[in-house]
């Protein structure tokens, strides 16, 4: 399985034929430098808003994702789902917002999403459970700030975790204070992510910032 990010909450995962789209950015929206575009075979919105919606951008030719939108149960190509349903707040509007858990290569994946209140999250952990790879904002403003984030990722007890939501938009030097807050200071951005289920032996906690592409 190969992670790769493009900034605020965007990524695409890929492993052998399949590729997975996560919280694509609209072109409707200004968080990224420059434009991103591929086909994926799934995309998963967490958030109905601009910046995590941008389903276009991952649809080309005769490529269209299967959307995963909501809370629920979802079984897509072999592939298990599971959507846990959130609050958040986005320049003060509220917004439904999905955390979801799915499993790649035999790998347990975790994406909060656009997080903003820790106070729902026992329930998101009881249905999602404890994840191998955790994705999490980080950023202030709109999502987690870096101590809360921080305490949210040791309760739900990952393998590894990458942060997310820290760009020009977000409360400045966020992942720096984040990495602080989790006593990973030495850690430097790598370019892609490629992991495979033996990897994750001895893990625990264990902080992966990913370049953006």
């Amino acid at each position: 399985m190969i992670i790769t990010y493009f900034g605020k909450q965007f990524f695409k995962i890929t492993h052998g034929d399949l590729t997975i789209a996560v919280n694509p950015v609209s072109k409707d929206s200004k968080v990224l430098d420059k434009p991103v575009r591929f086909g994926s075979n799934m995309a998963f919105i967490t958030t109905n808003h601009q910046d995590y919606n941008g389903v276009d951008q991952v649809t080309h030719g005769d490529t269209v994702p299967f959307i995963v939108s909501g809370p629920g149960d979802y079984e897509v190509g072999g592939i298990f789902i599971k959507g846990a349903m959130t609050e958040t707040l986005i320049d003060g509007k509220k917004y439904i917002n999905t955390s979801y858990s799915f499993s790649v290569d035999g790998i347990n994946l975790c994406f909060l999403g656009a997080c903003s209140d820790s106070k729902g999250l026992a329930q998101v952990k009881e249905v999602l459970g404890s994840p191998d790879v955790l994705f999490i904002p980080i950023g202030g403003k709109n999502v987690f700030d870096p101590a809360t984030a921080e305490k949210v990722s040791v309760s739900l007890e990952p393998s590894i975790v990458i942060p997310m939501d820290y760009g020009k938009d977000m409360t400045k030097d966020s992942l720096k204070q984040y990495l602080k807050e989790a006593g990973a200071d030495n850690v430097k951005p790598i370019e892609k992510l490629v992991l495979k289920k033996k990897d994750l032996s001895g893990k625990s906690g264990d902080v992966v910032v990913l370049g953006i592409e």
